[in-house]
């Protein structure tokens, strides 16, 4: 199966979905490659994640990532919640197909993007580098290096069963030149058998 069954519930029964209408920061972010756009939501409460939501423009990958992260940041502190990562939404659903993970990138940035807005609103200062919001080159940049472990992993892959088809392939042939050779001298032995 493609897709694992946490991915197929959150796509069929995504958790938090709306807006919040006096949310303290809305992050929206999209990928002009695939088109998907998400807008998240947050209500902070005495420093924590109290409500989150969000709304999603895109396939079912974008869905259940996006789905997937307000469960994860859900409850907790904002500065731990900021430090959500796209590799940890992954393994949460349990995997998505390599050409997928943008989606999980989205979802990442959708939070912090959510995050800095209620930084700004709040005035409460952070690190400006490790933000970005929207369609921006730092988003373009951690999609493509996705994209090389993708087909770095799927190259070894190729590799390791290109050796393993020449392998067998060897195994194949030295047995048959076996039962040749042995067909053979069974059948040598069996005229010699025959002539005595």
């Amino acid at each position: 199966m493609l897709y694992s069954e946490k991915v197929m519930d959150h796509f069929r029964n995504p958790r938090n979905v709306g807006e919040i209408k006096d949310a303290d920061g809305i992050g929206e972010v999209g990928n002009a490659k695939c088109g998907d756009i998400m807008r998240m939501y947050i209500k902070v409460k005495d420093n924590k994640i109290d409500d989150v939501k969000f709304m999603t423009f895109g396939c079912g990958s974008a869905i259940a990532t996006s789905s997937m992260a307000t469960e994860l940041i859900k409850g907790k502190p904002v500065d731990e919640a900021v430090k959500l990562t796209n590799q940890a939404v992954v393994e949460a659903l349990d995997g998505l197909p390599a050409y997928k993970l943008h989606c999980s990138v989205l979802a990442e940035e959708a939070v912090k993007a959510a995050v800095k807005d209620y930084y700004d609103k709040h005035n409460i200062s952070y690190d400006k580098d490790k933000y970005c919001a929207g369609d921006c080159a730092c988003l373009v940049e951690h999609e493509h290096e996705l994209d090389k472990k993708a087909k770095a992993t799927k190259a070894t892959s190729s590799k390791t069963q290109t050796k393993a088809h020449a392998k067998t392939a060897k195994n194949l042939t030295t047995k048959k030149s076996n039962s040749k050779v042995s067909g053979k001298t069974n059948s040598k032995s069996s005229n010699k058998t025959a002539k005595k």
